[in-house]
This record gives C-alpha cells, structure tokens and sequence, in this order.
C-alpha cells in the first residue's frame, strides 16, 4: 500500500463523529437515487463511500491521485460506483454537472491559503450547484485548539499506530502553535520496519483562521445566502468543527 495512503488512513481516515450530518445533509439536499454530491477533498473516500453505501451518487474530488486510487479500490471492493476526479478545488470545473450538494469534510477549506482563494473556491463551486443546491463547508473550531509543546517522556497526547505487511507507521502529535493568522499543525512521523529499522520525519498542516461568519460573507460575494451553521461535537482525540451551510 502507498506511504501516502497509510499516513491519511492513520490520521485522518477513522474519523467517524461527523459521518451522521453528512449523511443527514445528503438525505435531505441530495436524496437518492437522482440527487448528485461533490465530495471536496475526499481523500481515500472516508465521506464519500459512506454516501455511496446510502444510496447517493457521488463524485469524489482530490488533489492526491494515490488517494483517490485507494477510494477507487474500496470501492470496487464494496461494488460501488464512485467516480473521481483528480483536480485543485480552487479552481474546479466539472464540465455538465450540477450537484445538489457540495460537500467540505473537516478542514479542507482551511487549507486553501488565504481568503482570496477561499473566495475562488466558493464562486467555483456555486456555479456548480442546482437552483436548490447546498454547499457545506466544515472548518475547525479553533476556540478549541490547544496550543501545546510535545517532548519524549511527555504523557501525552497518545500516538496513532497501525502496522502494514510487518511495517509499523507511528504518527505522534508534538505541537499546536498558533502562527500569526494560521494554526500550525505538527507531527512526528515514524516507520519502524519488521527488521527493526526506524525512520523519522515531520509532517507539518498549516490551517487558515477562519470562522462561519467569514465563510457567510464569502459566500455571500459569490451569490449565496447563509442556511445556517450546524456543529460537530469534539471527541477524546478531535476538536470540534462547524459546518456553514450556503445556498441561493
């Protein structure tokens, strides 16, 4: 299996707090077998799978080709059909389509790099929607980030392992350190071989600041209305997120 694909499997992949309101938006926006959604940022198909298993049609969007090569496998396995599209979602364009719901997992959006590519992506994906479309984008609520500093012998936070034909990934958070206008996320990474052998690197995130308001008025300057926010309660291991829902 791609390094890549364990990595996001191992850190992103067994989130599951926010699966009910993606399924709930999907229902009632997107209801099967006829309405379409766009999945941004789908990754191995953790949202996207969930949908397709309901009933939904669903286009996965990703910038990462082996990402969406693992979603493809999965859902071979599960005899889905999810097609994919490989492409930046700041400058998405799907020929033909509407969709009845656009859906922004996790932090997706805060990844983009600043405002102004943010607003690029809204415009984008509201030429994209149905006249009864949605867009719903989750961002973190960053009221709940902690800003902290790990070092070895630390008792915490707990790392996350899985281990892969022999192979043990070890991915330990180290930091949170809030960076002018930007959260920066690190990690430690490392790969402990069935001979013994370790390997480490960093993996650093570096998430935008950005709140539901913002995101309103973004919207807002592409055409949209606010339809309210809707929240994701933290977990042990997550914070909690908002999800802004858009619509004409």
């Amino acid at each position: 299996m791609n390094a890549d694909v364990i990595w996001h499997d191992l850190e992103c992949g067994a989130y599951e707090q926010d699966l009910p309101l993606w399924r709930e938006l999907a229902a009632t926006h997107a209801p099967a077998p006829d309405g379409r959604v766009l999945d941004v940022g789908s990754g191995t198909g953790r949202v996207s799978l969930a949908l397709a298993q309901a009933g939904h049609q669903v286009l996965a969007l990703d910038l990462d080709q082996e990402l969406l090569a693992a979603l493809s496998e999965r859902a071979g396995r599960q005899a889905l059909d999810v097609p994919t599209l490989h492409g930046d979602a700041r400058e998405l364009h799907v020929a033909g389509q509407l969709f009845s719901l656009c859906a922004v997992p996790m932090q997706t959006v805060q990844l983009f790099g600043g405002d102004d590519a943010r607003g690029d992506f809204i415009r984008a994906a509201a030429r994209h929607l149905t006249d009864e479309g949605v867009l719903a984008i989750a961002i973190a609520a960053t009221k709940d980030f902690e800003e902290f500093e790990w070092h070895d012998g630390d008792p915490f936070p707990l790392p996350d392992i899985v281990e892969r034909d022999g192979t043990v990934y070890c991915s330990q958070p180290t930091a949170v350190r809030r960076d002018g206008s930007s959260f920066v996320l690190e990690r430690r990474r490392e790969v402990i071989d069935a001979a013994g052998q370790r390997r480490q690197s960093q993996n650093v995130i570096v998430l935008d600041t950005v709140s539901a308001a913002g995101i309103e008025e973004a919207g807002q300057r592409a055409g949209l209305q606010p339809l309210g926010v809707r929240m994701v309660a933290p977990t042990g291991e997550h914070i909690g997120s908002e999800v802004v829902l858009l619509g004409r």
